[in-house]
């Protein structure tokens, strides 16, 4: 079992939510939500930004919706532009197209968009390209202390 699916587990350890692997990888949202078999907004995409300040912050987003980056650096008090994959890896631990919203190297500031909570059911990352968990939505907010905000285009 990899490092960045073990850290997933364990986050997720006492939490109602399932590891799932897929026959095929899940490094986009149409990928994972063809392989979960769900809507495409069921998918989190978990979307990395960093601050002029060298912070970085997460954004859950709906798989068919688009982080604006305006309102993303309005809720983060700072600019911020696309962190790159090394940077990325380095502070999450996580590899693009694997990044999980939980079992994070460093804690990040963290948003959700709205539409995940239309779904019973949502698809995360779980820390490689064929591995997705499912969980409530209200139970990911728990878990990660997100807050619900207005950051797509």
């Amino acid at each position: 079992m990899s490092k960045s699916l073990a850290r997933v587990k364990v986050a997720l350890a006492g939490v109602k939510a399932e590891v799932l692997e897929m026959p095929s990888e899940t490094r986009t949202a149409p990928q994972a939500a063809t392989a979960a078999g769900c809507d495409i907004d069921q998918i989190v995409k978990s979307i990395l930004f960093q601050g002029s300040t060298g912070r970085l912050y997460l954004f859950l987003t709906a798989g068919g919706n688009q982080v604006d980056a305006a309102k993303a650096s309005a809720l983060a008090g700072e600019a911020l532009g696309r962190a790159d994959a090394d940077t990325v890896r380095r502070v999450t631990g996580f590899a693009i197209g694997g990044v999980s919203p939980v079992g994070h190297l460093t804690p990040t500031p963290l948003w959700l968009d709205q539409k995940l909570t239309e779904f019973a059911l949502i698809y995360a990352a779980a820390g490689t390209p064929r591995h997705l968990f499912s969980i409530a939505p209200d139970a990911l907010l728990a878990l990660t202390g997100a807050k619900i905000a207005a950051f797509t285009a």
